[in-house]
């Protein structure tokens, strides 16, 4: 490792193999969206081709984007990760905008809207713990930022009509400081209950995965979906505002649909950069860090695309809404879409919706603590730079950055109880590919730059590899633009709104005379 690198990250102490860091990456992953999106993603595509093809893309875009990291990941294994990227490829301002969209909306809201999911769970098994269980409730507040939009009707991008306390966003917040005081111990607690918690969930996926493709089964099921692989799609309401964009082209609408179906998969297989915020604290970070990027989002694109598989062994894509049981209600009429719940009914009614729920709180809890605890590793980075608050780049006695982790948390609670963590997150993924596209364009700034730096790891079939992630993405977000403006423009905004507040930042900080 260069002197540069050891001077960065003096303070921390190297206590994550391996195994520790794929747990980071599989766990940071895997929440709750494999056990609901594809709920969602059948409506937009009706047909079970359509929606392995999404769930596989997503994994494609997914590896691809892992692999690439891996070079920039071995180059500078520091503290921060892609923010470091960024900096070193465009400049400050552009690794500013990261961690400035990091901390507003993409870790924090993530962070939110986990944490009170495992509530809405611990709800079914504990109804007065749940987020139905209303404590407060201020309505008719009627608040709401609009703004016009080129090709389209203005969008109200934030709406708060009431404002509630639910016991759901109490133990939301309760998870959000347990494991903020956890982490604040020492990297070696969070690293334990990382650990234990992802492989609980990859446990509990993987039995999800058997029970599906044996006992809950359904030959008349499979039957159907097999027969009608690639039918459906011109039939559901995507399809249909789509062909006011391609009304020539039946096959580019479907793939406008595909593209905004995009979303969901993206978001559930989202977070395996976090691995990158933690590369002060592992061990042989050159090797480690793209060996655990490729195990780990490998293992994760692997169970899901086996999940959708097992859904598809167990229920029928479309049903009625009105159904009564989970195979005539099917995939995309799900109860509150909990796919993953409706395949365990099937073999027990009785325990089979209080086992899933059970499973995603594992799942859930274990997700949170991951982002909580890379989250911070990055604002640390930003803070050494002079570009965060000064404390928030400073150690506590246990070799972590407890400012940091303490910030991150009390900003995920406001949004908790703010009630539009959801709407927030509706912004992430344009905001997160976006940063992607940037930090691997950054990988071919840097070849250019400077050819003839060590280069302890080199992306397979550079430049192909790279630039088919950077051609997937553009497209997927152009698709955006179009079909899902309302998860675009916002999320563009909030970018933006960097700028000005980078721009004052800098010019508050002290000049160093010489």
């Amino acid at each position: 490792m260069d002197s540069e690198t050891q001077s960065a990250d003096a303070g921390f102490r190297r206590h994550l193999g391996l195994f520790d860091a794929t747990m980071l990456v599989a766990g940071a992953m895997i929440g709750s969206g494999i056990f609901i999106v594809s709920a969602d993603i059948s409506r937009d595509v009706g047909g079970a081709g359509w929606l392995m093809a999404v769930w596989a893309l997503a994994g494609v875009m997914t590896v691809l984007g892992a692999l690439s990291y891996a070079e920039l990941a071995a180059m500078m294994p520091r503290a921060g990760g892609q923010y470091v990227y960024l900096r070193e490829a465009y400049g400050p301002l552009s690794g500013f905008l990261y961690g400035w969209t990091l901390f507003l909306v993409i870790q924090t809201g993530t962070i939110a809207a986990v944490a009170v999911a495992f509530a809405k769970f611990l709800g079914v098994l504990v109804p007065n713990l749940g987020t139905e269980n209303v404590l407060l409730r201020v309505a008719d507040l009627n608040w709401r930022i609009v703004i016009p939009v080129p090709w389209h009707e203005p969008l109200v991008v934030w709406e708060l009509k009431q404002f509630t306390i639910s016991a759901g966003q109490l133990v939301g917040t309760a998870i959000v400081v347990l494991l903020t005081v956890i982490n604040c111990l020492g990297v070696v607690a969070g690293k334990w209950v990382q650990n234990v918690f992802t492989v609980a969930k990859t446990l509990a996926l993987i039995v999800l995965i058997v029970v599906g493709l044996t006992l809950a089964a359904d030959s008349d099921v499979i039957r159907s979906n097999w027969q009608n692989l690639w039918t459906g799609i011109d039939q559901t309401p995507r399809f249909e505002a789509a062909r006011q964009w391609a009304a020539w082209s039946s096959g580019l609408a479907a793939l406008m649909v595909v593209g905004g179906a995009l979303v969901g998969a993206l978001f559930s297989s989202d977070a395996w950069n976090n691995v990158t915020f933690i590369a002060g604290e592992i061990e042989e970070p050159q090797k480690n860090i793209p060996r655990a990027m490729a195990l780990g989002t490998g293992l994760v694109i692997v169970l899901y695309l086996l999940a959708n598989v097992a859904y598809l062994c167990a229920l029928p894509v479309d049903g009625d809404p009105q159904g009564t049981t989970p195979i005539e209600r099917g995939i995309a009429h799900a109860k509150d879409d909990r796919v993953g719940t409706a395949v365990l009914e099937i073999v027990s009614p009785r325990f089979g919706v209080p086992a899933m729920a059970v499973a995603i709180m594992i799942s859930t809890f274990g997700c949170v603590n991951g982002l909580i605890l890379a989250g911070a590793r990055l604002y640390y980075a930003m803070a050494q730079d002079g570009l965060f608050f000064r404390s928030v780049g400073e150690l506590n006695s246990r070799r972590v950055p407890a400012i940091g982790l303490v910030l991150q948390g009390v900003w995920s609670t406001l949004l908790i109880f703010s009630g539009t963590y959801g709407q927030l997150l509706d912004y992430v993924i344009f905001a997160a590919l976006l940063f992607y596209v940037l930090t691997v364009g950054g990988l071919f700034v840097l070849r250019v730059r400077d050819p003839g730096a060590h280069r302890p790891y080199r992306t397979f079939f550079y430049p192909w590899l790279p630039a088919a992630y950077v051609l997937l993405c553009t497209l997927v977000m152009l698709d955006l633009l179009v079909v899902r403006p309302l998860y675009t423009w916002p999320g563009l905004l909030i970018v933006l709104a960097g700028i000005p507040v980078y721009i004052i930042w800098v010019s508050r900080r002290p000049v160093v005379k010489n």
